[in-house]
């Protein structure tokens, strides 16, 4: 399991527990899993898509932002 944190400049969009988040990185989108290395990238224009424990997708789109992944922690700071 993962903790997700998407925040921008105006809220917090999600705080809590997600199995997997797929991100528009600069060289092309990428799929973080439990278990991750750490990372930090930038993030462009696309879709920030993440899958919810009960299953359930959520998405959204972005103008950029970056993305750091730590001890199955994710933070997000987007631009929408």
């Amino acid at each position: 399991m993962l903790k997700l944190k998407i925040v921008s400049p105006e809220k917090i969009m999600f705080d809590g527990d997600v199995e997997s988040i797929t991100v528009p990185g600069t060289l092309g989108s990428f799929e973080i899993l439990t278990a991750h290395a750490p990372i930090i990238s930038s993030l462009e224009e696309g879709t920030v898509m993440y899958r919810l424990p009960n299953g359930t997708k959520q998405e959204f789109s972005i103008c950029g932002g970056f993305v750091e992944v730590q001890k199955n922690i994710v933070s997000l700071c987007v631009e929408l």
